[in-house]
């Protein structure tokens, strides 16, 4: 079993390679990202590239990136995903991981793409309860922030925030707590996925409605003289 997990810089990634680290050890053995090739920034999060290869760097491993274009026809992701699962079926991969929660559509989507293509997809912590998740999240310590909000459903503000449990009680009624919905999405920078933390700032907000984004990014040690 040789396993690549799709990464998207967020908590609800970082829980599922946690989760399969637990049940299935040592058998992720690459995270899979897209990134907007204009801005070289996760794809949706707009989380800088060398804080996504400092999250590979803190699970200990390899980074495969699939760069795509803004907008992104579906036709050009599919061909571009295309490719990739291709090229991991090549390098031994078996199984695709994916850290969706409840959402059918998604995943009958995923099941669908993946369907003949020598991939088999696992969906590790599908299913559990949302505000259930989001306490085990805590609990196991794994740390977020907020990198963008749909500012139709959360304040600008929010953006750049911990992601924890004083968020989570502020969040205005109907909002998932994991963000299912896409009201927000987060940069995991702390948790047991990770042998150590990553140290991370946050910048300006940049806000194009409906969404909002804050700019984070590695604080790198002050280099010894």
């Amino acid at each position: 079993m040789k396993i690549l997990l799709s990464w998207s810089s967020g908590k609800d990634s970082a829980w599922a390679l946690h989760a399969l680290n637990e049940t299935h050890p040592g058998a992720v053995a690459g995270l899979l990202t897209t990134v907007n090739e204009a801005v070289d920034r996760v794809a949706m999060h707009a989380v800088r590239r060398e804080l996504l290869e400092a999250q590979a760097a803190a699970a200990g491993l390899p980074l495969l990136v699939v760069p795509i274009p803004h907008p992104c026809p579906n036709e050009i992701y599919e061909a571009r995903m295309s490719t990739a699962v291709q090229a991991a079926v090549r390098d031994g991969f078996t199984h695709a991981a994916f850290g969706d929660l409840f959402l059918e559509d998604v995943r009958r989507y995923r099941e669908e793409r993946l369907a003949g293509s020598g991939l088999e997809p696992l969906f590790p912590i599908w299913g559990i309860p949302t505000g259930q998740l989001a306490g085990e999240m805590l609990n196991g310590g794994l740390r977020a922030r907020l990198a963008c909000v749909d500012t139709r459903v959360l304040d600008r503000s929010f953006a750049g925030r911990e992601w924890d449990r004083a968020l989570l009680r502020e969040l205005p009624p109907g909002t998932d707590p994991c963000g299912e919905k896409g009201e927000f999405h987060t940069c995991v920078y702390a948790g047991p996925m990770f042998k150590e933390p990553i140290n991370i700032e946050g910048g300006e907000v940049v806000e194009r409605p409906p969404f909002a984004w804050r700019d984070l990014s590695c604080i790198h040690p002050a280099s010894s003289v």
